[in-house]
C-alpha cells in the first residue's frame, strides 16, 4: 500500500488540477441548478472537478474506495481499507456568486480515519496540506492551532444560529464571531491558527470536514462532534453529528459550556 507522503503528493498534484478547472469557470457564469431536499446548488464546474478527481485519482489508486458530494454513494467503499473523500467544491454559492473562498477538499481516509489531506483555495493560491504523523502546513510554514484556553474573547468560526442562545445553556461569553463560506477552509484556518476554534452543530458531510479534520489534528488541535463525541468516517451514513475543533483547552471549554462534560 502506498505511504501516507505518496497519497498526499498525489492528492496535492489532483488539487492544483482542480484548481485549474475552477478557475476557468469562475467569474464566467457556470450553468447551476438547485440539488433539492436543502442539499444547494451544484455547478457544471462541481461536476467537473468531480469527474476528473474520479478518474485521476482512482486511476492511481485502483484498490481505493470513493465518496463525493458529487457522486452517487456506493456501499462497495466499505469493504475498502483505504478511501478517497472528496469535496469537488466546497463553497458552491460563494463560487457561483464570485466570492474568491472557495476550496477543493481532498482526504484519503484509511480505516476510518483521515491520513493525508488537502484544502486549496486556488483564487487565494493556499494550499494547506497535512499527512498523519507529519504534520500539517500551508507553504513552508508548520501550522499550529492557538493556545487560547478561554471562551472570552475566543475568535470563532461559527454561523450566527450557531452561537445563538439555544445552543448554550450554560451560557456564552464574550466571543469573536467570524465566518467564511468554506467548512474546510474553516478548519484550516484553525489549524493555522488564524482562529481559535470553529464550531457547526448540524449535521455535517464527510466530504465537507474529512481533509480539514487532518489539518486540525496535525496542528495540535482537538476535534469532535457538536455533543463531544469521536469523528470517524467512511461509515455506512456519511455524516457527523456537528463539529467542533479547537486548542484541547479551549475545546474543553466549549463542550463544558454546552453542557456536554
Amino acid at each position: 500500500m502506498p505511504g501516507h507522503e505518496d497519497d498526499l503528493a498525489l492528492l496535492i498534484d489532483a488539487a492544483c488540477a482542480a484548481g485549474e478547472i475552477a478557475r476557468r469557470h469562475f467569474g464566467d457564469g457556470p450553468k447551476s441548478w438547485d440539488k433539492g431536499d436543502g442539499q444547494g446548488p451544484v455547478s457544471e464546474a462541481d461536476l467537473e472537478v468531480d469527474a476528473m478527481l474520479k478518474a485521476r485519482l482512482l486511476a492511481a489508486r485502483p484498490d481505493y474506495g470513493w465518496l463525493s458530494e458529487e457522486t452517487a454513494d456506493s456501499p462497495a467503499r466499505l469493504d475498502r481499507e483505504s478511501i478517497f473523500i472528496i469535496d469537488p467544491i466546497d463553497g458552491t454559492r460563494a463560487f457561483l456568486d464570485g466570492q474568491t473562498g472557495f476550496a477543493h477538499a481532498l482526504a484519503v481516509v484509511t480505516k476510518g480515519r483521515p491520513v493525508a489531506a488537502v484544502v486549496y483555495l486556488p483564487m487565494l493560491g493556499h494550499l494547506y496540506r497535512a499527512a498523519a504523523g507529519m504534520g500539517a502546513y500551508l507553504g513552508q510554514q508548520r501550522l499550529r492551532v492557538t493556545g487560547h484556553a478561554e471562551l472570552d474573547g475566543a475568535r470563532i468560526l461559527a454561523t450566527r444560529k450557531h452561537v445563538g442562545p439555544d445552543h448554550w445553556p450554560r451560557g456564552l461569553c464574550a466571543i469573536e464571531r467570524h465566518f467564511r463560506p468554506s467548512l474546510a477552509w474553516r478548519m484550516a484556518l484553525v489549524a493555522e491558527g488564524q482562529f481559535d476554534a470553529m464550531l457547526t452543530l448540524r449535521p455535517a458531510w464527510h466530504w465537507d470536514i474529512a481533509a480539514g479534520a487532518l489539518l486540525v489534528h496535525e496542528a495540535g488541535g482537538t476535534l469532535s462532534t457538536g455533543a463531544g463525541g469521536g469523528l470517524h468516517f467512511n461509515t455506512p451514513r456519511p455524516m457527523s453529528d456537528g463539529v467542533i475543533a479547537a486548542g484541547p483547552a479551549l475545546h474543553s471549554e466549549i463542550l463544558a459550556r454546552r453542557g456536554r462534560v
